[in-house]
């Protein structure tokens, strides 16, 4: 039986709905992820299943007793001197009658606030947003509810959160669990999602499988509609030139093909087009120097923090270079000592000739809440030069998904994504051979941001990108920077994917050997026999078929996920489809277990070779 089901579900804000007899339903133990243009009414949505907003029209019907917990966009977190203190009261964690159960939750949160690596004696009033939003979900697996509820939970996470957010959502939340989440985060959705859902013009559109199935799926639809609007406006178009013979028409008395005529108009006016794409197009300016920038012995310290120590590297003409690591590890701090903004303690950076910086962060400090966005965008003026053609600006942030009545609102009353938008058409209105990104993505939908890749890679000029979003990071750079440790950043050759590949493990406490007693320090130390290392006959035969077993496996995954993207699938009987969603699950983790022993056999194999 559906934990929740929404039937013939209105909801409009203005004249546009953002729910139009929309119907959804979530089954016990689904990780669903909620995707859409943002304004689409995502984060509305999430409200009504919460119970938090009401619909204009249609049936909601929720299974007794159901309980719902919702992490908002920006978490509020009650006053309090702790952040212990403030989630028991925003988890109401003190009504519970049960004291057995209430200390279980009181020792429960301690363990999740330790693994999102916060205090939880902190103190709340001083939190960033990426700490309340990492205290709201340490919350909400304390209270482990049967539908959880996320509005964009990986804003202001870093990748280690981001991992750990993941894990927890995949692995530990159980059968009858069930998650629907909102995010721009492709990998997040691919490694977590069961099912995905979009909100489209109004429309609920569902999808089995992760957002690699979904893509795959929605490229047939929108190529079939588009084919079916085609044919729909040819023949709207011979029935107007028919109308319009005048005479001819009413001679044939043809009443009923003048009201097929009308209906045609009415449907092609309530017609709610695809949204529109970002157009983006930079202005790469004139050709910067071969060495763009050459950093010698760099280092840089507050204090007894250390950020970076004795860094060496060059960076090229063309070079598109992410910086990687956790909040706090200093990228931004590394982006300003490359651009010369902070001074280094020792080192030095020199930078190429004929430079022409772009500095989005810069940007963002820059930007006037008071002033309209078309004053941002071209101050003094109603034309923006971009590549030496001129454009009106009305027509510019038109290619930003700005109508024309947005261009004389203030900044200060834009949304997030908005601002954001805003922000990439002021950057990209300036000539530039040196992008400096600093977190563009926040906020961005998934169609910008894949647009924002696009339009990055045919860039000709160079780039340095500081991103949490992985594949946002394998489809643009070329080259990674990553911390270590201790001041130490190496370089590595390639996107996310080939860092995470090579990355050193972390390290491991070492434990300190016991003091030897007395007699053991006059004992004769006994000679070390080296242990011959080999692998045993049932071993060998285990590598042996790992790589045909891992081939079957990998097949019948992909034959799965085939099947479950088949436009019929969802007319199959729930068992079978609860059946499917459980065996892709078991897949994901046998084929992992699989490449790990065939890694460990294959090095134990290489060891014994060398012996």
């Amino acid at each position: 039986m559906a934990l929740i089901t929404l039937s013939d579900a209105h909801l409009a804000y203005g004249d546009l709905p953002l729910l139009d007899e929309a119907a959804l339903s979530i089954e016990p133990g689904e990780r669903v992820g909620l995707i859409g243009r943002n304004g689409t009414g995502k984060s509305s949505l999430l409200s009504v299943l919460a119970g938090r907003q009401l619909l204009d029209d249609g049936q909601i019907q929720r299974q007794d007793g159901l309980i719902v917990h919702y992490v908002e966009q920006e978490p509020i977190l009650p006053e309090a001197p702790t952040f212990r203190e403030s989630l028991i009261a925003r988890g109401n964690i003190e009504s519970i009658t049960d004291e057995k159960e209430k200390w279980r939750l009181y020792a429960k949160l301690d363990e999740n606030l330790s693994r999102f690596e916060l205090n939880p004696d902190g103190d709340p009033k001083l939190a960033s947003g990426g700490e309340k939003k990492r205290a709201a979900l340490a919350l909400a697996f304390t209270l482990a509810p049967q539908l959880m509820l996320l509005d964009e939970p990986t804003n202001h996470l870093d990748m280690r959160a981001i991992s750990l957010l993941e894990n927890i959502c995949r692995d530990e939340l159980k059968n009858q669990r069930s998650l629907v989440v909102i995010t721009h985060d492709r990998t997040f959705l691919d490694n977590v999602a069961t099912r995905i859902v979009e909100l489209d013009r109004g429309t609920l559109r569902s999808y089995p499988g992760n957002f690699s199935a979904y893509e795959a799926r929605k490229e047939e639809e929108l190529a079939a509609e588009a084919l079916e609007r085609r044919r729909f406006d040819k023949f709207w178009a011979q029935e107007e030139v028919w109308i319009r013979k005048g005479i001819e028409a009413r001679r044939t008395r043809n009443e009923g093909r003048v009201r097929r005529l009308e209906a045609l108009r009415r449907e092609r006016a309530a017609r709610r087009e695809q949204m529109g794409s970002i157009r983006l197009a930079i202005d790469a300016g004139e050709k910067s120097g071969k060495i763009v920038a050459e950093v010698t012995g760099l280092s840089k310290s507050f204090g007894d923090h250390v950020v970076v120590k004795n860094l060496d590297f060059t960076l090229m003409r063309g070079d598109r270079l992410g910086l990687i690591g956790p909040n706090g590890a200093g990228k931004s701090t590394l982006i300003k000592l490359i651009l010369g903004k902070l001074k280094p303690d020792s080192g030095k950076v020199k930078l190429g000739t004929n430079l022409q910086i772009a500095y989005f962060d810069q940007l963002r400090e820059q930007l006037d809440l008071n002033k309209t966005v078309a004053e941002t965008i071209a101050p003094g003026s109603d034309w923006v030069e971009i590549g030496g053609e001129r454009k009106h600006v009305i027509a510019y942030l038109g290619d930003f998904l700005f109508p024309p009545r947005r261009a004389n609102v203030r900044v200060s009353s834009l949304s997030g994504g908005e601002r954001n938008r805003l922000l990439l058409a002021r950057l990209f209105a300036l000539p530039a051979n040196l992008l400096v990104l600093d977190e563009p993505t926040n906020d961005l939908d998934i169609d910008s941001l894949e647009l924002l890749e696009q339009t990055l890679a045919s860039y000709p000029g160079t780039i340095i990108l500081v991103s949490h979003d992985r594949r946002f990071l394998d489809n643009v750079v070329t080259e990674v920077l990553a911390p270590e440790g201790n001041g130490k950043w190496r370089e590595y050759v390639g996107g996310y994917a080939e860092w995470f590949a090579q990355r050193p493990a972390e390290a491991l406490p070492v434990k300190k050997a016991p003091a030897p007693k007395d007699e053991e320090k006059k004992a004769k130390p006994k000679p070390q026999v080296q242990q011959k290392i080999k692998l045993s006959w049932r071993e060998s035969r285990e590598l042996e078929a790992l790589p045909e077993k891992l081939e079957a496996l990998e097949k019948e995954q992909s034959d799965l996920i085939a099947r479950m993207s088949e436009g019929s699938y969802h007319t199959k009987p729930v068992e079978e489809i609860k059946a499917d969603k459980s065996r892709l699950d078991a897949l994901e983790v046998e084929i992992s277990a699989g490449y790990a022993r065939w890694e460990e056999l294959s090095a134990k194999a290489d060891e014994a070779a060398r012996a």
